[in-house]
């Protein structure tokens, strides 16, 4: 019976990989033609109890590097993962590649992964990403010295400060016209329009009450 493909293992079933290798132990620190390794394979996985036994019960190398000069470090794509290899199995958080980055700054440039880059750049003293200005990353603009800023909330009163309040008069005179059985009539919907037009315009309602009586009369 052939023996199972065991990346695959480390990828979808980590629990039968582990009894694989306490029934083969050598293969744990096995790589691929590209140096992958197995304990790569787990951390992209996020799978950390393959990764604790590889390391502690397999003594696999936690720092083992693949054909690109990387740790499994630089695979991780949780906090978690991240953590664990750090603070528990001791991977070199500060190891380059061949190309000279660390495995922050490979997701940075790839624009992956951002809270293993702020886990990592914490754990590493890094100073914080910039932007293209070279400043801190979402930084606001200085403030001139003449300008105060005030930062606080609006109460309601405030926010519908300055609204236009609706005239009792003009209220009572629309309510008036309303209720007037020949409401629908040509003489009642001018009046209308023109008590609306002269509130429109800044007329006084006063002065459009007598304007229509005028008319009326």
């Amino acid at each position: 019976m052939a023996q199972p493909n065991p990346y695959l293992l480390a990828c979808d079933n980590p629990s039968a990989l582990l009894e694989l290798l306490r029934s083969n132990p050598a293969i744990a620190s096995s790589q691929d033609e590209h140096g992958y390794s197995l304990l790569h394979a787990a951390s992209s996985y996020g799978h950390l109890d393959l990764l604790r036994a590889l390391v502690k019960e397999f003594n696999v190398n936690a720092n083992l590097l693949d054909e690109d000069g990387e740790t499994c470090l630089f695979v991780a794509e949780t906090p978690k993962v991240a953590r664990c290899l750090v603070e528990e199995l001791g991977v070199d958080y500060n190891k380059t590649n061949d190309d000279g980055h660390k495995a922050h700054e490979k997701m940075e440039a790839d624009d992956e992964f951002p809270q293993v880059v702020a886990y990592l750049r914490e754990v590493s003293g890094a100073p914080a990403a910039a932007d293209s200005s070279g400043g801190p990353l979402n930084a606001p603009p200085p403030v001139p010295g003449n300008m105060q800023v005030n930062i606080g909330t609006m109460s309601e009163q405030e926010a519908n400060a300055g609204e236009m309040e609706v005239d009792p008069e003009f209220k009572r005179r629309i309510d008036e016209l309303a209720a007037r059985e020949d409401f629908n009539s040509a003489a009642t919907q001018e009046q209308l329009r023109d008590l609306v037009m002269d509130a429109l315009s800044g007329s006084s309602i006063e002065t459009a009450d007598r304007e229509t009586r005028r008319r009326v009369e």
